[in-house]
């Protein structure tokens, strides 16, 4: 009988596969730009839907009409909690001081204690970095959340500048725009302790297989005396931790009757904010929270493409 030769069932790549701490994900790098900007921005995912678009050059179908799938995301403003600044010590970063803004929502009480605005404070003479503390608002969005979420941004530019987004309200139109790229951080959707059949791919054993069908067919050599991490076992499926790379900007609106699907998006509803579109799908179920920050693979965008139509046919 011939040798069968494949390569191994579920990838190596991510490890371990456990839960993430919390619903929405920690970023830990941010690029690199020489202007003033915030580095990062948060929204909702409510759906898919395709748009059709005239294709760029460089392509084979150049000048025609073209569908691709797209993601909608609510992007509702948010607002500045306070500035967090870092000095770095020989066991890493440590938080020295921060300022708070002055006006904060109540509904920020749901979330922590809220600071004393009447103390005033000021900034370090010496630090080493500066991010900007923000928190989202889902009463905004029709999802029926209230509690907001808490994160840090990294932000580029001097301390006037910081000082000045504690002023106002933080736009996605502020950060991006379409044709840019963007990384994708988000958490996926989790399906609990699964098998190894639907956690790896293993195939099927034969139906005349002895004990058990759904299962590897043994989990390694006699000696060493001891199972290898790299054999697939049951444990935790989904709701891990993602990033993606470079995905496209289709689209900025802030007109919700441009997307909204009839009868409203399933299982999200109507959007009541602005939006974006992202090109392809994006980790998560839907009304989880998504962060998208500057690519740190720095790519030159590509340009707003020609949408021609966006769908809003009922998916239902």
């Amino acid at each position: 009988m011939a040798s069968v030769t494949r390569p191994r069932s579920g990838s190596l790549q991510f490890w371990p596969r456990v839960r993430a701490n919390r619903i929405y994900a920690r970023v830990r790098r941010w690029a690199k730009q020489d202007r003033d900007g915030i580095l990062g921005f948060a929204g909702y995912k409510a759906g898919m839907t395709h748009v059709i678009i005239t294709d760029t050059e460089k392509t084979l179908t150049k000048g025609e009409k073209i569908t691709i799938p797209v993601t909608i995301i609510e992007c509702p403003p948010m607002k500045p909690l306070s500035l967090r600044f870092y000095k770095k010590t020989p066991y890493g970063s440590e938080v020295i001081s921060e300022l708070p803004a002055k006006k904060l929502n109540k509904e920020l009480s749901r979330k922590l204690v809220l600071p004393n605005s009447e103390k005033t404070k000021e900034a370090p003479k010496s630090y080493d970095d500066i991010r900007l503390l923000v928190y989202t608002q889902p009463k905004l969005t029709g999802i029926g959340k209230k509690k907001p979420e808490v994160f840090e941004l990294g932000i580029s530019g001097d301390l006037e500048y910081a000082k000045s987004l504690l002023e106002k309200d933080i736009t996605i139109n502020d950060i991006f725009k379409a044709g840019n790229y963007t990384d994708i951080h988000s958490i996926t959707t989790g399906y609990g302790f699964q098998g190894v059949v639907k956690r790896f791919g293993v195939s099927l054993k034969s139906h005349k297989s002895e004990k058990k069908r759904r299962a590897v067919g043994n989990l390694g050599p006699f000696t060493p005396r001891k199972v290898s991490w790299k054999v697939p076992q049951t444990g935790q499926h989904g709701y891990h931790t993602r990033t993606e790379y470079n995905k496209l900007v289709i689209s900025i609106g802030s007109d919700p009757k441009d997307v909204n699907q009839d009868g409203g998006i399933v299982g999200y509803g109507l959007i009541k904010n602005d939006y974006m579109l992202i090109k392809g799908s994006v980790g998560g179920p839907k009304k989880r929270m998504i962060k998208f920050t500057k690519p740190i693979r720095q790519t030159p965008d590509v340009g707003a493409p020609e949408i021609r139509r966006i769908s809003t046919n009922s998916k239902q």
